[in-house]
């Protein structure tokens, strides 16, 4: 039996963009995706690379049951390079959530983040949106969502999906 390579979509950004909460929304959106937040596991497994690893495996396996795998967490592309199960897939996509500083800065002290944590986010937010036309290929799309619903902000996830698989 052939074993076609599928492509695995990841939906990344930095801390307090709305990762987490994206996904029962587009778990209702892509009924025909296998939609996770790789942080679930992440106490569990400790160790960053490992746990992007097991994700990789866990949609590479996914893969052979012909569905797709969209992952909701903070994944790197020369990280995901790393994983064993990195060239199950026909292509890595890229989608980042982003929201503006004073948004970050509300709901990650919500959480009980301290401000140099909070600051190193606003950084690492802004280096992601500095670099998702060069550092990502094809250049990584931006959803914004300070001021959107998570509804909105889902489907534009699952527009993007759609439009990817589209051409």
């Amino acid at each position: 039996m052939e074993n076609s390579k599928s492509p695995l979509f990841i939906v990344t950004g930095a801390s307090g963009t709305g990762k987490s909460t994206v996904v029962p929304y587009l778990r209702e959106m892509l009924d025909n995706f296998d939609v996770f937040d790789i942080d679930v596991i992440s106490e569990d497994i400790g160790d960053w690379q490992k746990l992007k690893n097991v994700w990789l495996k866990i949609a590479s396996s996914i893969a052979k049951s012909h569905r797709m795998t969209v992952l909701c967490g903070t994944m790197m592309p020369w990280d995901v390079e790393k994983c064993d199960n990195y060239q199950d897939f026909n292509h890595i996509y890229y989608l980042n959530l982003h929201c503006d500083d004073e948004t970050r800065e509300k709901r990650l002290s919500k959480r009980g983040w301290s401000q140099e944590l909070i600051e190193e986010h606003k950084h690492f937010a802004k280096w992601l949106l500095e670099n998702a036309e060069k550092a990502y290929s094809p250049p990584m799309p931006i959803v914004h969502t300070s001021n959107s619903n998570v509804n909105e902000v889902a489907l534009k996830i699952k527009n993007w999906v759609l439009e990817v698989l589209d051409h």
